[in-house]
């Protein structure tokens, strides 16, 4: 059973093959991609994909990628979720995007508390890590915000559009945990 979250203005729920156009939207805009890690998408069949790829993986217990909704307005603004899960070792990464139109409202950080509520508490994770570009400043700071101490600059980590980047080692532990 997936799980779903809600805080005061968003619900976060599971990605359905009818999200693919709201997927779409998101995954081939330029900027929503700039510090992604991956090339815009080109397809509508990319976005099928991609959502095969999170239900593969919420199935295997790889990971669980949420649909960021607003309440009372259908339509996904982007996804959330924990990345790399690994059960046996209580370790997870967290990734999100925001399609630009709802940038600068506060919403990531929303999201991303929750999921990382959900994270310690539900999935009983003794730390939650995250990588980010260098460059993307308005990331890193959401990050320190709630919580993530930067471990570490990884050197050429990231490769997107044939350009190595580094990046920052973010995590944050559980309470307990050797914070």
């Amino acid at each position: 059973m997936f799980p779903e979250l809600e805080t005061e203005r968003l619900v976060l729920r599971e990605i359905t093959k009818e999200d693919t156009d709201d997927v779409f939207a998101c995954f081939s805009n330029p900027e929503a991609m700039r510090y992604y890690g991956q090339d815009p998408f080109e397809r509508r069949e990319q976005a099928e994909q991609l959502i095969g790829f999170f239900e593969g993986n919420f199935r295997d217990q790889r990971g669980i990628r949420w649909g960021i909704e607003r309440k009372r307005s259908p339509g996904l603004i982007g996804t959330i979720g924990l990345n790399a899960w690994s059960p046996k070792h209580r370790r997870a990464e967290i990734g999100y995007e925001i399609h630009p139109d709802h940038w600068r409202k506060g919403y990531a950080s929303e999201a991303a508390a929750c999921v990382v509520g959900y994270g310690f508490e539900a999935l009983r994770l003794a730390r939650i890590g995250a990588v980010v570009f260098t460059e993307n400043a308005a990331s890193s700071g959401m990050l320190e915000k709630l919580g993530f101490r930067r471990e570490g600059v990884l050197r050429n980590y990231i490769v997107q559009s044939g350009v190595s980047h580094d990046t920052y080692a973010y995590s944050v532990v559980s309470e307990g945990e050797g914070r």
